[in-house]
């Protein structure tokens, strides 16, 4: 019987990563329950941020100021001021990220634009909403799945250790793989269940993704908000919006 503490190890690393898992999709979804999103009608960059987060916001407001010829986008990464009069708060970020020259290079505009209030303000209104995923949820989530995972892998290498072991019992008794079965299945299931309670996406909530899945495609904006610039047709557009800044999306980094 020296392979029932490997099997107590087993069962208490099943036990408290599935519990750790099974508590933040419970927090997940109170913060959806608490959102008032019924019959709600996502804007266009309110669908850009459930999509790709802050750094696609931008990358709409840009394009938008751009086919409105107020800005002009060159295909070396700059962005210049045509018109410095902003429609509304993320423009007015956009403007003032670019600063008083009126010309900028367009990867420290987006890191500055991703960090603006407006974009935090579109944030909190989503996850007050029940559509975005709130700070810390995800990485709670995702910090959960990874050590459920890495606790099936413990099991499987507990259970070899066992059954590898001198004189585990006498004929007739149930096999030790079998014992060891019972945590391995409940990590499985603990984890297929995730897949589908909790949010798959950095951004959206499942009512988030579910607005977007019910978001027409009204335009060539609407897609890449949805989709991202691998929508885009104008490979001059694209090829200046493709200046990327490693840190494009930094809002979790950078939001207090």
């Amino acid at each position: 019987m020296f392979w029932v503490p490997l099997l107590l190890l087993a069962c208490a690393l099943t036990l408290l990563t599935c519990g750790r898992l099974c508590l933040a999709a419970v927090r997940a979804a109170a913060g959806e329950a608490r959102g008032a999103h019924q019959g709600r009608q996502l804007t266009l960059y309110e669908a850009a941020f459930l999509s790709g987060g802050p750094g696609r916001v931008v990358d709409v407001a840009l394009l938008s100021m751009a086919r409105r010829q107020r800005l002009l986008l060159a295909h070396t990464g700059w962005a210049t001021v045509v018109d410095p009069v902003a429609r509304d708060d993320m423009e007015r970020s956009v403007l003032g990220a670019i600063g008083p020259a009126g010309q900028s290079p367009i990867a420290p505009v987006r890191r500055a634009a991703a960090a603006a209030d407006a974009v935090r303000a579109l944030a909190d209104r989503l996850v007050a909403a029940g559509l975005a995923v709130p700070d810390g949820a995800w990485t709670g989530i995702a910090g959960a799945a990874r050590q459920v995972r890495a606790a099936a892998v413990a099991v499987v290498a507990l259970g070899v250790c066992a059954t590898l072991l001198p004189a585990q019992g006498r004929a007739g008794q149930t096999p030790v793989a079998v014992w060891f079965a019972l945590p391995f299945f409940l990590t499985l299931s603990c984890l297929a269940i995730a897949r589908f309670e909790v949010p798959t996406t950095r951004w959206a909530s499942p009512a988030g993704q579910r607005l977007l899945g019910a978001l027409p495609s009204r335009d060539d904006l609407t897609s890449v908000a949805v989709r991202g610039l691998r929508a885009l047709e104008d490979p001059a557009l694209r090829a200046a919006l493709s200046h990327r800044d490693p840190n494009l999306d930094g809002y979790r980094e950078s939001h207090p």
